[in-house]
């Protein structure tokens, strides 16, 4: 039952430590070295149930099972190597000549095991039984072994020395991936010379810790990183950095949201204009036209700092007011107003603004309050048109 332990006590660690990198999803589908990194754990954990069963079995002496039991052994160690040698490749990105050669390797070894196997079934040349019922490793098991070992220590140097060329975490990851197949050659050796002790299981505990610890979860915080900066991009306004309709939208769902549920229970909305941009696209061109547009947008940011500006249409813009701006609605109106009024005499950027609150015992929902200040934003404009003559 000692031997049997071991095992449990690594699948039970293996399967903790690498639920994630086991779990299948769009993104690691579409990312190959990951795939077949979740490939070689599965083939993993299959060594690991068989090696489990094979103490169980071999103890109670039930020969015939532990025979079965073996054999499937024998290939899901094979096939881990495969697994792990594809991972390799695909990881390094490297589809040079050598990286062929790997890949060959391990489906020749894969080939190799199956075929002594089936010999096995008539002539023990990988494993028997004596007459006491005692394990008896053949020849083909050291050579087998012996194979596995020379493919890691090849994959390792390999993986060491793409990791010679690059830097940064990219030469740390490699690196990583390098010295785990040096703890496999090791541990491979070890099961060798003691075949009734599971060092290749401890070996593979190991490894895959190290690539957990080391490589795939930095890639993965990547990852999250990558994704998050992809999130904010399509949340913002390309031309004027400022948040865009889609931002917009969902900030309304939220608003909608808190409010019905009571954790909020006022806010105001800004809704800007700007004037004159056709006479700007008509007269001076478009690239005019898109400066003018930051810089109205820079004129909202300035006076609605610590409020969301959004860019809801072309020339029309958003704020969303709480906290301490809408506190401040009334003075922040009037500073913007004043502005605008004076870029009008000397020729600056000119918008349209016009605010409004929420009321709980008039609105039925955002839209309401939206309108009134869509109203107010209209009623100015005609009012700057008209000095403007």
């Amino acid at each position: 039952m000692y031997y049997a332990s071991i095992g449990m006590l690594s699948i039970i660690v293996h399967l903790i430590i690498n639920f994630e990198a086991m779990k299948v999803s769009l993104q690691k589908k579409a990312d190959p070295s990951r795939n077949r990194y979740r490939q070689f754990l599965y083939a993993v954990t299959i060594y690991y149930i068989t090696d489990i069963l094979w103490g169980i079995l071999y103890e109670h002496r039930l020969i015939l099972l532990t025979y079965i039991d073996t054999t499937v052994y024998f290939l899901s160690m094979m096939l881990s190597v495969l697994l792990w040698t594809r991972f390799v490749v695909s990881y390094l990105d490297n589809k040079k000549l050598f990286g062929k050669v790997l890949l060959g390797s391990g489906w020749l070894l894969m080939l190799y095991q199956i075929i002594v196997l089936i010999i096995n079934l008539f002539d023990p040349l990988v494993f028997g039984f004596d007459e006491q019922k005692e394990y008896v490793a053949g020849a083909a098991r050291f050579i087998s072994l012996g194979l596995q070992m020379i493919l890691f220590f090849l994959t390792s140097l390999y993986a060491l020395f793409v990791a010679a060329k690059t830097d940064g975490a990219e030469k740390e990851h490699h690196r990583t991936v390098g010295y785990s197949g040096i703890v496999m050659t090791g541990f491979i050796a070890l099961q060798s010379l003691y075949p009734l002790l599971p060092f290749y299981a401890a070996g593979c505990l190991l490894a895959t810790c190290m690539i957990h610890s080391f490589v795939y979860k930095d890639e993965t915080l990547e990852y999250g990183r990558e994704i998050e900066v992809a999130v904010e991009k399509s949340y913002r306004d390309a031309l004027t950095g400022v948040k865009n309709k889609l931002a917009y939208l969902e900030n309304i769902v939220r608003i909608e949201k808190t409010i019905e549920s009571g954790q909020m229970s006022e806010y105001g909305v800004v809704v800007f204009d700007l004037n004159r941009l056709k006479q700007v696209n008509d007269t001076q061109g478009h690239d005019a036209g898109d400066e003018y547009i930051k810089l109205a947008s820079g004129l909202i940011c300035n006076t609605y700092k610590h409020s969301p500006v959004y860019r809801i249409g072309g020339d029309e813009f958003a704020v969303i007011l709480e906290g301490e701006d809408y506190r401040n609605r009334a003075e922040l109106m009037d500073a913007f107003e004043r502005e605008v009024d004076n870029n009008q005499k000397t020729g600056g950027v000119v918008v349209s603004g016009g605010m409004a609150v929420y009321q709980a015992d008039k609105d039925s929902g955002y839209n309401d309050v939206f309108k009134r200040a869509d109203r107010k934003m209209y009623e100015r404009k005609k009012k700057l048109h008209a000095v403007a003559g």
